[in-house]
């Protein structure tokens, strides 16, 4: 059939439309995705993909290091799921470990709020629950204040650390750790090239584990298994999270059981 230019045109071009709309679902997906120019020969290459402008952050997902508002020095994660874990030291010395601030929240406009925090102190305290609320700027600030249901509060200022962006790197994290509780018992961990962590405390209790690493922030999913005898933990299983900080060769980790009523938490340096 003989067509003039223009219904030519005009053919090509509903041709390529609908050549578009099948593969996107809808019109307004095609503008949406790039899909229907470059059914037509335009549009975006595969090589360009690195170019297109990316999701800003919008939650307070990352690693944070700072400090409480009483001289604690803060390290901590808010992973993808929501969940958090604070790690803080005891007051004027960022080497000795008091405690984990655990819970998950919920990120919105720059707002962080959780209602099912506990605190897993070491210095005497035991577990505590609270709530935690707080604000955050993507992956530059994150503050909350901690209100425990006895009426006290503590409160913390931190900033995005460097490691946020890092794949997870098992290498950097090889080698043997100690790090000393507060009830002055040395604790010592090896973690080796295969993620295998075995360990000891000098008041008798011995363990091990394995690392699995999480999709970025130099962050690994950790499981511990106990041997009983002086461990507190009897030989519960316990999971949680590890991560390394290269800036001081530290590694944290943090393991609770399902029901979050006994804990493993170290802070160790690398030896």
């Amino acid at each position: 059939m003989h067509m003039t230019g223009t219904h030519s045109l005009r053919g090509l071009l509903g041709v390529c439309l609908m050549s578009g709309l099948v593969a996107c679902g809808s019109f307004a997906n095609c503008f949406n995705s790039g899909f229907a120019p470059a059914a037509c020969g335009g549009g975006y290459r595969e090589s360009d993909a690195s170019s297109l402008p990316q999701p800003a952050a919008t939650s307070a997902e990352g690693r944070w290091m700072g400090a409480t508002a009483t001289g604690r020095t803060v390290a901590g994660l808010v992973l993808d799921d929501g969940s958090y874990w604070l790690f803080y030291t005891v007051r004027a010395n960022p080497h000795i470990l008091a405690g984990l601030v655990q819970g998950t929240g919920t990120s919105h406009s720059g707002s962080f709020g959780s209602s099912n925090t506990r605190d897993f102190n070491l210095e005497g305290a035991g577990t505590r629950a609270a709530t935690m609320n707080g604000s955050y700027v993507p992956n530059k600030s994150f503050q909350g204040t901690i209100a425990y249901f006895n009426g006290d509060t503590e409160s913390f200022m931190s900033t995005s650390d460097a490691d946020s962006e890092s794949a997870p790197n098992l290498t950097q994290v090889t080698g043997t750790y100690t790090g000393l509780h507060t009830d002055n018992h040395t604790v010592t961990v090896t973690v080796d090239a295969a993620g295998t962590i075995s360990g000891h405390s000098t008041d008798g209790c011995t363990f091990s584990g394995t690392l699995s690493p999480r999709a970025t922030g130099n962050v690994f999913q950790i499981s511990m298994t106990f041997q009983g005898g002086a461990c507190r933990q009897g030989t519960e299983r316990l999971t949680g999270v590890a991560f390394y900080d290269t800036a001081t060769t530290r590694l944290y980790s943090a393991a609770l059981n399902h029901a979050r009523t006994t804990s493993f938490l170290f802070l160790g340096t690398k030896q």
